[in-house]
């Protein structure tokens, strides 16, 4: 259909200039609060949302990258910091940044329906934690029928030959997934027993990717039998419709919580402490409840479709203080055993 031009007079023209004027005014009287984050790029958008929503005179911008590599931009920055609050890194790297006189202490409006154990110690906490993520492995049952290979239950299963190239886990240097893993095995078997099994994993390695996620990615597309990630991409793949087994190793399952934190030189101290508020909120713990089998807010239970509900008792013990505090030495030591077969960036 075509529609007739619209004429307007001067005098029908000067009110729709007032309102864009206006709206452009309002538009700029928003707040804009850079958040650097980890979270997965597929549940950013429900969690932005949801906030701006209850905060309609705040705008999120968002950067984000793995871990590793958000860790390493933030210390990088901190002489000149961009961001304004952390949302959705792992513990141990906002306890890296806290040690380094980086974040705001302050406790949420709320703060009390949050599990003791899953925040920063003390009356204003440094961080506050949102929700765990936990190791799995992704087993496609339709590659591992080709090559005859034996669906793994436990870590230590996954150093027998028969794996040999038919494995890949994310590199702990860029993937807070791939620190957690290693974290873990070094503190469940010990630090001895905990090189030899990752030198012994090794040969059985095809690579290490610079994301948590794509381990599971590429198990899911057949590329490898095996992929080391966590219970969220797991779940995911496997509702989607892949061809894979969520494993969860008998020993234990590494873990770590996502939290959020506020930049001690945030330009916004209002705003990020709103976002710091929200992040707390029944609201935002339901939604992260939708990705993650276990959230810090008491009160509210997960349940994804293939994770079962007793994983709160598989997590392995897990020292954040102790992570935090090594994760240079471990990481140095991991390169020098392991970087050859990192995947290229």
């Amino acid at each position: 259909m075509l529609f007739p031009p619209i004429r307007c007079g001067l005098k029908t023209l000067a009110p729709v200039f007032a309102l864009a004027l206006s709206g452009a005014a309002f538009a700029q009287a928003k707040t804009q609060l850079t958040v650097y984050t980890a979270l997965e790029a597929d549940q950013i958008r429900a969690y932005e949302t949801a906030f701006e929503k209850a905060h309609p005179g705040i705008d999120l911008v968002f950067v984000r990258d793995s871990t590793g590599i958000m860790t390493a931009k933030l210390l990088a920055e901190k002489a000149n910091p961009r961001a304004d609050v952390v949302w959705g890194l792992a513990a141990s790297s906002l306890a890296v940044l806290d040690k380094e006189g980086m974040l705001m202490p302050y406790a949420p409006k709320g703060m009390n329906s949050i599990k003791p154990n899953m925040r920063a110690p003390g009356e204003q906490p440094s961080w506050v934690g949102m929700n765990v993520y936990a190791s799995a492995a992704c087993f496609n049952t339709v590659e591992a029928g080709k090559k005859n290979l034996p669906q793994p239950a436990s870590w230590a299963d996954l150093t027998k030959p028969v794996y040999r190239g038919a494995i890949t886990m994310p590199h702990p240097a860029s993937s807070g997934t791939g620190y957690l893993m290693v974290a873990a095995w070094l503190q469940m078997m010990g630090e001895d027993k905990g090189w030899a099994f990752m030198d012994a994993l090794h040969q059985n390695i095809g690579v290490y990717t610079h994301s948590g996620s794509k381990p599971c990615n590429l198990a899911g597309a057949g590329e490898y039998p095996i992929g080391l990630s966590f219970e969220y991409r797991a779940n995911k793949l496997k509702t989607d419709g892949a061809p894979i087994n969520v494993v969860l190793p008998s020993e234990g399952l590494g873990w770590e919580l996502e939290a959020t934190g506020i930049m001690k030189n945030t330009r916004h101290p209002e705003a990020a402490k709103a976002l710091a508020d929200w992040a707390v909120t029944r609201e935002a713990s339901e939604l992260y409840a939708k990705n993650f089998a276990i959230v810090a807010f008491q009160g509210v239970q997960p349940k994804l479709e293939h994770i079962p509900t007793s994983i709160d008792g598989m997590l392995a013990k897990n020292d954040f203080a102790w992570s935090a505090a090594n994760r240079d030495r471990i990481l140095a030591e991991w390169s020098r055993r392991y970087e050859s077969k990192a995947e290229k960036r």
